[in-house]
């Protein structure tokens, strides 16, 4: 499968922005999908993910109550959806897909990337 993420940009702090991840080769419904964020000097996080239900998605700590991760099958694509943005929440923003049966929340997990959609929030 491959991917393409998309959506990221300049905001202020407070502002919101949602981010695509679309897929081709294959559906996205066979696979878990994550959003990872690595900021300058630091390693790459995880911050979202969800499988193949939908109807659940685990979030980390850092971004609970202020991200939503949502799937269109249909579509082939996900999305993060992200409000109340703040400067910590600067990173380049990486969506992946995993065969693994639950959310793996360890980029190791991940064989499918993305190339990346930086974000930044100026305060």
């Amino acid at each position: 499968v491959q991917l393409q993420a998309s959506g990221g940009g300049l905001v202020q702090t407070g502002g919101s922005l949602r981010l695509s991840c679309a897929a081709s080769g294959r559906a996205l419904a066979n696979y878990c999908m994550g959003w990872f964020r690595r900021a300058p000097g630091k390693e790459r996080e995880f911050v979202a993910g969800i499988c193949r239900a939908a109807d659940y998605a685990a979030y980390a700590d850092s971004v609970k109550g202020r991200f939503t991760l949502s799937r269109d099958n249909a579509k082939n694509t996900v999305y993060l959806q992200m409000n109340s943005l703040k400067p910590e929440d600067t990173a380049v923003y990486y969506c992946a897909a995993s065969l693994a049966l639950w959310i793996p929340m360890r980029d190791v997990e991940y064989g499918y990337w993305g190339q990346g959609t930086q974000v930044t929030v100026s305060s």
